[in-house]
């Protein structure tokens, strides 16, 4: 009977054992595991725009999500939204990831105003083009409120169509702090 109780209690000891080396080996809950592609493995090319604090092109191992974009970009603005994100996603060579800006409340908002979007165009990945834009697109622009749209299309209707996304500054109310928020977000 010795023999069968220490046999039991060694097996019993063993699975214990083992139980708790899977349990130690697995990753925290919550947390996403990131596997390191091979080293051969091609690079993708991806567009990162919007609130990021470095916008620009970026190679990165096929394979890479949209967080791994974001974090050679440096990161988000205290102003973006990465909510409105899948930072799981897989991505693609060429593809462009528009980090969205948060929403903001309209000026003299009260609990009836309406929540404006600057990038509510943008997001979809496609720039606003200031030469065909209607007065809504181009207020989602941030910076950019109803006036400054209409003058952007008072400005073109009097001047012709922009010839480079610089000219926009001509317009009354377009400075180069403006200027620099929206100019991944405008194409010609």
């Amino acid at each position: 009977m010795k023999n069968f109780l220490a046999s039991f209690l060694g097996v019993l000891a063993g699975m214990l054992l083992a139980g708790v080396l899977w349990w130690v080996a697995q990753p925290p809950r919550g947390e996403a595991v990131s596997l390191q592609p091979p080293p051969d493995a091609p690079e993708i090319v991806v567009y990162v725009s919007g609130a990021v604090q470095y916008p620009g092109t970026y190679s990165l191992p096929s394979g890479c999500r949209v967080s791994d974009a974001l974090e050679a970009a440096g990161g988000t603005t205290a102003n973006a939204d990465a909510s409105r994100l899948n930072l799981a996603a897989r991505l693609d060579d060429g593809e462009q990831v528009q980090v969205p800006e948060k929403i903001r409340q309209a000026q003299g908002s009260g609990d009836n105003a309406s929540a404006v979007s600057p990038t509510q165009v943008t997001a979809s990945g496609a720039p606003v083009n200031i030469n065909t834009a209607t007065l809504e697109e181009l207020d989602t622009l941030p910076g950019i409120g109803p006036s400054t749209a209409q003058k952007i299309i008072d400005y073109r209707d009097a001047n012709g169509p922009f010839q480079a996304l610089e000219e926009i500054m001509n317009v009354p109310g377009i400075g180069p702090a403006t200027f620099e928020r929206i100019k991944d977000l405008i194409t010609l």
